[in-house]
């Protein structure tokens, strides 16, 4: 049944819900967006940073998001390392098309079946003093594990906003896929920024992770959830803008909370498809495409 206090409340829902989600997708956005790098397996380190915080949640208490940020470092040499073998494998013989998308799925079913084997298929949760509160504003309901969530995506696309517009490096970033002899004569090389933008997209899961995990439990198969929303984000918002990629991360966390307020949670995994293919369909640049 309708009510403008249900409404008003998965209409807030939504926007926290988008913060999110913006965390999630910036990792796809900086390596499929800037660096025409279809990482599929992008959601499985997601994972792999949820599993990171439980283990260390569980055994010392260590906040979540202190946890997600402590292991960045880590996660920022896997990416780098996984960037080098796809380079040598794949991008260096021109291969990077189809079998690079096989490289990055089967790295993804590695490490799902990995993480099931060693932590089985129950549910895994972590702690924290914000779990489990909430604040109330006139009817509206804010649960601080979706508030927090939401503070620390906004906060990251945009260190990574101001990252790559002021910085040498972020400008290189956006430059390598267009025109790298231009970027060799400033005097970088390409292969060792790619691995920097890859590196940095992966260590961006291994918070984003903390924030999954720091919302609702997880299992090694919840990387599968959000495939599609992840891509769906990224090409709304326009190939490798990360101000698009909050403003359509929002509009996706309003449109699958509403329609899981009034059409029921199900429906909630089919908008990021929908919304994927109504993007590419009328606008394939996105919001703000490049």
């Amino acid at each position: 049944m309708f009510s403008w206090d249900l409404l008003a409340n998965a209409v807030v829902a939504g926007l926290l819900l988008g913060g999110f989600y913006a965390a999630v997708s910036l990792g796809v956005s900086l390596i499929f967006g800037l660096l025409d790098i279809a990482n599929i397996a992008q959601p499985a380190f997601v994972i792999l940073g949820a599993y990171a915080t439980y283990v260390v949640n569980n055994a010392y208490g260590t906040d979540p998001i202190l946890v997600g940020l402590l292991f960045t470092p880590v996660f920022y040499g896997l990416g780098a390392a996984v960037y080098r073998v796809y380079y040598s494998a794949f991008e260096r013989r021109g291969d990077e098309a189809l079998r690079g998308l096989v490289f990055f799925f089967g790295i993804l079913f590695i490490m799902e079946v990995s993480l099931s084997l060693k932590f089985g298929v129950d549910y895994r949760l972590v702690q924290a003093p914000y779990i489990g509160k909430s604040i109330e504003f006139g009817g509206v309901g804010i649960a601080y594990r979706y508030l927090v969530p939401c503070v620390v995506g906004v906060a990251m696309t945009l260190a990574l906003y101001l990252f790559l517009g002021r910085t040498f490096y972020g400008r290189a970033i956006m430059a390598v896929s267009q025109d790298q002899g231009a970027l060799r004569l400033m005097g970088a090389n390409p292969v060792q920024i790619k691995t920097i933008a890859f590196g940095i997209g992966i260590a961006a899961a291994s918070l984003a992770g903390a924030l999954l995990i720091s919302i609702a439990p997880v299992v090694p198969s919840t990387d599968r959830d959000y495939i599609g929303r992840m891509f769906a984000i990224t090409v709304l918002g326009g190939m490798g803008s990360i101000g698009g990629t909050l403003l359509a991360a929002v509009i996706l966390g309003v449109i699958e909370s509403l329609m899981s307020t009034f059409f029921g949670p199900s429906w909630s995994l089919a908008v990021s498809f929908g919304v994927l293919l109504l993007a590419l369909a009328v606008r394939p640049a996105g919001l703000f495409g490049r």
